[in-house]
């Protein structure tokens, strides 16, 4: 599953990040294989997302979610 399948509350671990041209981007920003993430917050519309990622939250928009690979805790 990926990130923008999670439910608001629902803890992960990140498995992969899908080679793209915002990989490194998520990666610099905490998005990496081992890290949790969690996801916190959906704008009504349902972009943007907020996760918390190893304490710290981030925003992300859906499509930038998609392209990270979670396995639930």
């Amino acid at each position: 599953m990926n990130a923008s399948e999670l439910k608001k509350g629902e803890s992960a671990k990140i498995t992969l990040v899908e080679y793209s041209d915002l990989q490194n981007k998520l990666i610099e920003m905490g998005c990496f294989e081992g890290n949790a993430i969690k996801l916190l917050h959906v704008a009504p519309l349902g972009d943007p997302i907020a996760f918390d990622i190893n304490g710290y939250i981030l925003g992300l928009r859906k499509e930038e979610a998609k392209l990270i690979h979670v396995s639930l805790n």
